[in-house]
């Protein structure tokens, strides 16, 4: 049987840099909300793009930005 490489049946372990890194890449998300998803909705991909999915309203590049600007820091 082949298994795809969807995240549905794909656990994140957030105890493993590598883990984290690939899927904070891959959820285009920092690790810090990675391990923040996984401890609200558990270690399931599926769950956590969900969760991060819902929990933003824009991207997060601009909500970097956002947070930036509110620390007074500009960037370039």
């Amino acid at each position: 049987m082949n298994r795809k490489t969807d995240s549905a049946d794909q656990r994140i372990d957030v105890q493993r840099d590598a883990d984290l890194q690939q899927w904070a890449k891959k959820l285009d998300a920092s690790e810090a909300q990675i391990k923040e998803a996984v401890q609200a909705v558990g270690d399931r991909a599926s769950d956590v793009e969900e969760h991060l999915k819902g929990s933003r309203s824009t991207t997060n590049a601009e909500r970097t930005q956002q947070a930036l600007k509110s620390r007074g820091d500009r960037p370039g």
